[in-house]
């Protein structure tokens, strides 16, 4: 049987060098991945398209429902996730709510995953 010489520790000045950025902090690691999350649903990406395209870049959550097949609860649930994350905005008029987008927050989560 083959024995294998052991190696010895590096030396610490041939460990790779930090490239002095700054790592995520927790909370921003934590923050950063909620929007990854919201994201990473291709039910909630079709909503924010379709936010998106409404008139005024907005949409009645009453239109939300047909377009994707789904149950009126699962589109608010949805909805809740992506507004969580700061994605979209909420503004109740009468009975109905409205969606639309925070502006900066598709340019800002596009520069969150890219600066990594």
């Amino acid at each position: 049987m083959e024995t294998l010489p052991l190696l010895a520790p590096a030396a610490e000045s041939d460990c790779c060098a930090l490239s002095g950025r700054a790592a995520l902090s927790p909370s921003e690691a934590q923050a950063r991945a909620r929007i990854l999350k919201a994201l990473s649903d291709p039910n909630r990406l079709r909503l924010l398209s379709i936010v998106k395209a409404g008139d005024g870049g907005e949409a009645c959550v009453c239109d939300l429902t047909e377009p994707l097949d789904l149950g009126q609860p699962t589109v608010s649930h949805h909805l809740k996730i992506l507004v969580d994350a700061g994605l979209l905005h909420r503004e109740k008029r009468g009975t109905w709510a409205y969606y639309s987008l925070v502006p900066g927050a598709l340019e800002a989560a596009s520069e969150s995953i890219t600066a990594l």
